[in-house]
């Protein structure tokens, strides 16, 4: 027992006064003498022994009665289990990505938390509240009450390291109590390991009880007709319920199509055709999972005609002019020797076909072109030059060649799944005539190989940065080395490698992505672009991160769009693009709850339960109405003493 003011405790040598007051009382008796009756001695022996044990009784009662009352002013009280842990400073962490969208037992998680907390939190407990999206610093719960009741679902997935590096940056001279409300979805254990052994820490894992969700994760264009695009939609199960459910196609709020989807396994995707014009719309389907993953927007550029050109002999590119015919592309060939440096920035695609020296001027013109969005074909010579092959290859894609070797070798491995081959083939085929070549160099790089001879090596590999892509084979495709160009791989090969899918492919963008995006305009200095939420009439719109380049605008979006939509990129109020914007799908699977990682962390019931346990765990037990209780009742009792003792 302790006690709060024990300097009060002094007053207890007042005891003496009811002692020494008592001894005072204290008279001998006077002898009286009467006749020798012996009845008459017995009652006085009697009332001597009666008053004396009045007087004692009254003393221990008034001692008693004094010292409770000296006890209680000095307000003693017994020390809380968690005392060490009483002045933390609190920090809640509250999880509201997507995934938190989820159904429980009252309603959607996040919505059932923020009630939670509006409802437990005591009014005046000072706390720091912190979202995947917004942060409140040193508030309370009341001064927040708005903001959390209008709290929104954060496109990014939930972040426990990063969150949890906010919180240790602040530096005080106290501890902190951090207590986490999330369900754990895709929940790692590598953010769980920056949980510090200094932060007093508590996890609240609200349930869902819906676990079946199906998303829509992408859409890509299948096949292009001459009039038509096919476009492909992919659906994903999570949970066992698998049922029928209605799937809508819309261009610009216009349903274009409408089906019923079968789902038999977790993965289906669904064939459309649409018009091979510009298409800036959406998938949507309904369910009774979560619902920010049932639309998907994305849009589709009508098709002109690329610039692209060869640099080479004329006798070599020939098989370039069968590809690129004159209906979809602008081709042309140039010798080194005739070429028009100033030509090249206007090109879509450029094919450097067997040249022996690159000239440093048409390096560093090239690596230029390709940092502002053009794809770059290279095909070695067998005399090419080594040193000035890897002096351009290092710098501008990071690959470096090896010696040529001339051993006959057959290419004989598609990587399927890599972007230039996934519209190509419906299934993986085994057997195929394998072209070969002669001589080819080796190539080495970070990056996996598209084709791949019979020994692994790379026949064709490729380097993107996001906005354009550097395509390399290994060897040279004339005639007299390979017999490639009798393939049938070379004509989707060469094509789909002029091909640039932010200019004639689906552009459907994941928000919080940092990947540039070009735009072929030409603005004056004091022009910007703007973009703007098209699909609502009171959607978003932002300033990006933008660059001039010559005739091209290159624009980073990082975190400044909020809500997925179909979006335009205007120069005041002229539309130069379509673009669209997306929640990431990593929320989709609500199953994927690891709560078997927070094993070793404590874990409470429910928002109640945690400010329950930190007032119980840390409030002292206070014990000094015990002694006014006390006080009163020998104050009572000294009343009875003296009304019914004799």
């Amino acid at each position: 027992m302790q006690f709060k003011h024990p300097e009060i405790l002094y007053f207890l040598f007042l005891l003496v006064i009811p002692i020494l007051v008592h001894l005072f009382q204290l008279r001998r008796f006077k002898k009286e003498y009467f006749t020798n009756v012996k009845i008459l001695k017995e009652l006085s022996i009697q009332t001597r022994k009666s008053s004396k044990l009045k007087k004692w009784l009254l003393l221990a009662t008034r001692l008693l009665l004094l010292a409770f009352v000296i006890i209680a002013f000095a307000q003693p009280f017994f020390t809380a289990k968690d005392s060490k842990n009483a002045s933390n400073e609190l920090y809640i962490i509250l999880d509201n990505s997507y995934s938190m969208q989820a159904k429980g037992q009252k309603g959607e998680l996040l919505k059932r938390a923020v009630e939670d907390l509006l409802e437990h939190a005591p009014e005046n407990q000072n706390l720091s509240l912190l979202t995947n999206s917004e942060n409140f610093w040193n508030t309370d719960i009341k001064s927040i009450q708005k903001e959390l009741q209008n709290l929104k679902y954060s496109a990014t997935a939930f972040n426990l390291e990063s969150i949890l590096n906010q919180i240790k940056a602040r530096k005080s001279a106290f501890g902190k109590d951090v207590v986490i409300i999330t369900d754990a979805v895709g929940l790692e254990a590598k953010q769980l390991s920056s949980i510090n052994k200094d932060l007093n820490t508590l996890f609240v894992v609200p349930k869902a009880e819906q676990k079946n969700n199906i998303s829509i994760d992408s859409v890509y264009i299948n096949q292009t007709l001459d009039n038509f695009y096919e476009i492909s939609v992919k659906l994903t199960t999570y949970g066992d319920n698998l049922k029928e459910i209605p799937i809508g196609l819309y261009n610009k709020e216009k349903l274009v199509a409408k089906t019923l989807v079968k789902l038999e396994s977790k993965n289906k995707t669904m064939n459309f055709t649409i018009p091979k014009e510009d298409f800036n719309g959406y998938f949507s389907i309904s369910d009774n999972g979560l619902d920010y993953d049932n639309q998907l927007y994305f849009s589709i550029s009508k098709p002109k005609k690329k610039n692209l050109i060869s640099i080479g002999k004329t006798e070599k590119s020939n098989f370039l002019s069968r590809i690129y015919t004159s209906d979809e592309f602008e081709y042309k060939n140039f010798p080194i020797e005739n070429l028009d440096y100033n030509n090249l920035e206007k090109q879509d695609a450029i094919v450097l076909n067997e040249l022996k020296e690159i000239p440093q001027a048409l390096q560093t013109t090239l690596k230029s072109f390709v940092e502002k969005g053009g794809n770059l074909v290279v095909i070695p010579a067998t005399e090419s030059s080594l040193t000035n092959l890897n002096s351009f290859l290092s710098n501008i894609a990071n690959m470096e060649f090896g010696a040529v070797s001339t051993s006959e070798k057959m290419i004989t491995k598609i990587h399927f799944n890599h972007p230039l081959f996934q519209p190509v083939f419906e299934k993986k085929i085994t057997n195929f005539q394998y072209p070969n070549t002669k001589s080819a160099f080796t190539i080495s790089s970070a990056t996996p190989a598209i084709l791949s001879y019979q020994d692994q090596s790379s026949f064709l590999t490729a380097k993107s940065n996001g906005i354009s892509t550097v395509y390399v084979f290994a060897a040279a495709l004339n005639k007299t080395n390979s017999n490639f160009q009798n393939s049938p791989l070379i004509v989707p090969t060469f094509y789909n490698m002029a091909q640039n899918d932010q200019k004639t492919g689906v552009v459907a963008m994941k928000i919080g992505e940092n990947n540039p995006f070009i735009v072929d305009v030409e603005l004056a200095k004091d022009e910007i672009l703007e973009v703007k939420n098209t699909s609502k009439a009171t959607g978003e719109k932002f300033i990006p991160v933008q660059q001039i380049l010559n005739n091209k605008v290159k624009m980073t979006f990082n975190d400044f769009s909020k809500e997925a939509g179909n979006y335009g990129v205007f120069n005041q109020n002229k539309l130069i693009k379509n673009i669209s914007f997306n929640y990431s799908r990593t929320e989709g699977n609500i199953d994927n709850s690891n709560i078997d990682a927070l094993s070793n962390y404590k874990i409470v019931e429910s928002i109640e339960s945690v400010f329950d346990t930190l007032k119980f765990d840390r409030q002292d037990t206070s014990i000094w109405k015990w002694f006014v209780f006390l006080t009163l009742l020998f104050l009572v009792l000294e009343i009875l003493i003296q009304k019914f003792v004799k």
